[in-house]
């Protein structure tokens, strides 16, 4: 299942938010090298599907086992690489667990919005189930939705009030230029406020302020923007899907 998300100056980020939650299908994998970074082992073909019920109890015992932080997402325009945020563990083990697993390895970048984001993590042609499972939602003030932030999507609030992410549906925020008055009005919006530090990396390098304190941001792009601008450039549909296929693979490596 594909999900939507959210976005900037109130009608712009509720149409776009629309983007992160929705529930779609799209298609495959991808080709290209981890750079320098060392593969980690993985357990590929090894995933047992989650449950509502036991989700939190597993992800929870993984990431206690597993403390792996580095990602290399790569699609036939180059390599990905991320962080993911130890403090968001959840989240993190759920990555980890459905890379090392291969799950991701049969996903694709299945939408994508100008200056707004680039989401993937599924396929019409999937054949690993992850099961039907939701994860808790981490919201941490520390991370926000600057260009580059690596979020999962969800279900909106009606049908989600508790804003619980997707199992698998991630998005890489690209975003565009944010104003002082804009990010002060999010912040009386959203009953919030952004520290010094946050305010100056969103006028140097934009996001999606209208995102925040709705979606759980778990990592970010360290390096590879270049290539998530040019899959932004990819030419889609009218349903936001690229015209051609953008597969993806992910694996975990170590620096």
């Amino acid at each position: 299942m594909k999900l939507h998300y959210f976005s900037i100056s109130n009608l712009r980020t509720l149409l776009l938010a629309s983007f992160l939650l929705a529930v779609v299908s799209c298609n495959q994998t991808s080709d290209s090298t981890t750079g320098e970074t060392n593969e980690v082992a993985d357990d590929s073909g090894q995933l047992e599907p989650l449950t509502t019920e036991n989700a939190v109890e597993v992800l929870s015992a993984y990431e206690e086992q597993h403390e792996d932080s580095l990602a290399v997402i790569s699609t036939r325009h180059g390599d990905i690489k991320v962080r993911l945020y130890k403090d968001t563990p959840l989240h993190r083990a759920n990555f980890v667990r459905l890379t090392k697993a291969g799950f991701y390895d049969q996903g694709e970048f299945y939408r994508v919005v100008k200056d707004f984001a680039i989401q993937g993590g599924d396929s019409d042609e999937r054949e690993m189930s992850q099961g039907a499972y939701k994860i808790p939602q981490e919201l941490n003030p520390n991370y926000f939705h600057k260009r580059g932030a690596l979020a999962m999507a969800r279900y909106g609030d009606e049908r989600n009030p508790d804003k619980e992410s997707s199992s698998h549906n991630f998005y890489i925020v690209t975003g565009q230029s944010v104003t002082e008055e804009e990010l002060r009005a999010f912040e009386a919006q959203h009953e919030m406020e952004y520290t010094p530090e946050q305010i100056q990396t969103y006028l140097e390098q934009g996001g999606e302020p209208g995102l925040d304190t709705e979606y759980t941001v778990f990592g970010e792009v360290v390096e590879g923007m270049d290539v998530v601008e040019k899959i932004e450039q990819e030419p889609v549909d009218g349903s936001s899907w690229p015209r051609q296929v953008v597969k993806h693979t992910v694996k975990i490596v170590n620096e």
